[in-house]
């Protein structure tokens, strides 16, 4: 192996996904496993985590299965310890747990009178607690070596609220603010060795978002054509194409970066439509 396949190596480290069985966690969990990282696959499904599990297990590393919800922190404990009877020590956590309800998008016809609280309170508690709960149990054991990397999952939509996903929206400018807070928090109490970034998608369909972006014949609906029309690079994105970017924050080759949001977006944050 040269020096830099080196630095971007993630053989003998563990790392941890929750989200791991959504469109993104998948590619996700593929790009750490092709790395040499063993995966700890965090989710609710325990069929599709069987069905990843035996994905990256094809790769030639370790994978092992925690079903947990990420808003329940009695579960996350529980799994966290058995994971830790497995492994030497978690190297890498990755909050890819997410998502938005109905009830916290307003359509338009509606007004922010019609907002569901309990739906707003769902995506406020999947988008941020779901983040910060498997931190503080999964973090702990990095802490005590003081080495580790977290990265969490932003959106385009945390940088500039998008007009619809109010809740989800605020749910994940919260995110922005909570990893630049504990990159800090983090480096200042326990060293370098412990950082925090997040990646911020752009567009990607998703089983989540494909309805409001295509139609039943895989047309655009008017909402799709506005964000392409907004994306310097005329397209959605692949899942495939935000590995590159966590591999890099996970790896060595990042050993001095922490406290950053990086887009992965084709151009839509940088661009202001003339």
């Amino acid at each position: 192996m040269s020096a830099m396949q080196d630095l971007f190596s993630l053989k003998n480290k563990t790392a941890v996904v929750t989200g791991a069985t959504g469109v993104l966690g998948g590619a996700m969990v593929m790009a750490l496993a092709r790395a040499g990282a063993d995966v700890a696959l965090v989710g609710r499904n325990e069929n599709k985590l069987q069905e990843r599990l035996q994905a990256i297990e094809a790769e030639g590393v370790r994978g092992f299965a925690l079903e947990a919800d990420v808003t329940n922190t009695e579960e996350l404990k529980t799994v966290c310890a058995g994971l830790l009877k497995q492994v030497d020590r978690i190297d890498i956590l990755i909050n890819g747990a997410g998502g938005n309800m109905p009830g916290a998008t307003i359509h338009p016809e509606e007004a922010i009178f019609d907002l569901s609280e309990r739906d707003l309170r769902d995506v406020m508690e999947l988008n941020y607690l779901g983040t910060v709960l498997p931190t503080q149990v999964f973090s702990r054991n990095m802490v005590e070596n003081k080495a580790g990397c977290i990265i969490n999952i932003s959106s385009m939509a945390a940088r500039r609220p998008l007009t619809r996903v109010m809740g989800y929206a605020a749910s994940k400018a919260a995110i922005d603010n909570y990893t630049q807070w504990l990159a800090v928090e983090l480096a200042q109490k326990y060293g370098e060795g412990l950082r925090v970034n997040a990646i911020a998608p752009g567009f990607f369909l998703t089983e989540q978002n494909r309805r409001l972006l295509t139609n039943e014949d895989g047309s655009l609906t008017t909402r799709g054509n506005q964000i392409i029309s907004h994306t310097p690079f005329k397209r959605f994105g692949s899942p495939e194409e935000l590995n590159g970017t966590l591999i890099w924050l996970c790896s060595d080759a990042s050993r001095y970066v922490t406290g950053t949001i990086v887009a992965v977006d084709g151009g839509f944050g940088a661009y202001s439509g003339v």
